[in-house]
């Protein structure tokens, strides 16, 4: 068995074979490390706090191998005298994880619109298509631009979206996408400018699996804009992907919405359920979630997807702490 960081396309291979994860591509974030084990074709991406080895996704193998790579790599984490937590897992991961012996709790869950069935038209996006309106009378223009040369006109908007968040609040980390790094030509890039300034932009991260498209990611906007740039970036990106035939556009998972008691499985336990409760009711200073799911709700979406987070053992309030200042929400 072994821990190592194999090169990034080995990464991509193993995500474009194996993920069914509409955020798996975030394991290809920088900082993010990889265990493999002998025999198995797969790998299982983490980051380490502490004591705890966070993994992220689940074992991306394929379902014969997902047992023995999880055990594996439970063993490697006894053996360096770390705990395993799992974030971001999908029902099938949370069946698999409770049946190794995992605590496995419900978190939060994504959301995605199925690009053939999309349409703008109708009463129900009434709103959405006069911000959309709105933004275009102000002067703006969507491109879909470079990744790789449009970092520079870009920065100056990540520095005034997080001014525009307060003085305490850090971006968050591992749990969102990046714009830069080695996976950056993979990405695709919708920029916002008015007067030939950019304004706003949205990352979107390839998604592979059951429902193959494209994850709408990172997005940032300047704090003095007109309302209904990001959904006109949106709404143009959505364009381009369907006129291409893509299959489905994903927005991502939200922690502390769409919980559901008749989603937990057997391996729930109450006290998580009773803290991601209290989040989602109190912790809108931790991690907006409230507001990520007006914007998604907005695009009326098809599926709705549950997803949970595992404890090897039992869960404790320190190892909460250690996935929230991971992620840099505190």
């Amino acid at each position: 068995m072994l821990s190592a960081t194999p090169p990034s396309e080995d990464v991509r291979h193993a995500l474009e074979e194996h993920a069914d994860n509409p955020s798996a591509f975030l394991a290809m974030n920088a900082g993010t490390e990889y265990f493999r084990a002998d025999g198995i074709n797969g790998m299982i991406a983490y980051r380490t706090s502490g004591r705890c080895i966070v993994q992220f996704g689940g074992p991306f193998a394929g379902p014969a191998d997902r047992p023995a790579l999880l055990a594996a790599f439970r063993a490697y984490a006894a053996q360096a005298h770390k705990r395993v937590i799992a974030v971001q897992l999908q029902s099938a991961d949370a069946d698999l994880y409770g049946r190794s012996g995992f605590t496995v709790n419900q978190i939060g869950a994504s959301y995605a619109v199925r690009l053939a069935d999309f349409t703008l038209r109708g009463s129900k996006f009434v709103k959405l298509r006069n911000k959309i309106s709105r933004a275009k009378r102000s002067g703006l223009e969507v491109a879909e631009a470079d990744p790789l040369t449009a970092d520079g006109e870009l920065t100056g908007i990540d520095k005034d979206w997080l001014r525009g968040k307060g003085r305490f609040v850090k971006e968050l980390a591992f749990l969102v996408g990046e714009r830069t790094g080695d996976a950056a030509p993979l990405r695709r890039l919708f920029v916002g400018r008015i007067e030939g300034v950019p304004v706003g932009y949205i990352s979107y991260s390839p998604v592979y699996g059951s429902r193959p498209g494209w994850l709408h990611d990172l997005s940032r906007r300047r704090q003095e804009v007109p309302p209904g740039v990001m959904e006109a970036i949106n709404a143009a990106a959505l364009g381009a992907m369907t006129g291409e035939g893509a299959g489905w556009l994903h927005f991502g998972f939200t922690p502390f919405v769409g919980l559901d008691p008749e989603r937990e499985v057997p391996a729930a336990s109450p006290t998580v359920g009773r803290i991601v409760r209290f989040l989602a009711e109190h912790g809108e200073k931790v991690y907006p979630s409230r507001t990520q799911l007006a914007y998604k709700e907005k695009w009326d979406p098809h599926v709705v997807l549950p997803e949970y987070i595992a404890f090897d053992g039992k869960p404790s309030a320190m190892a909460i702490w250690r996935l929230m200042r991971l992620a840099n929400a505190i």
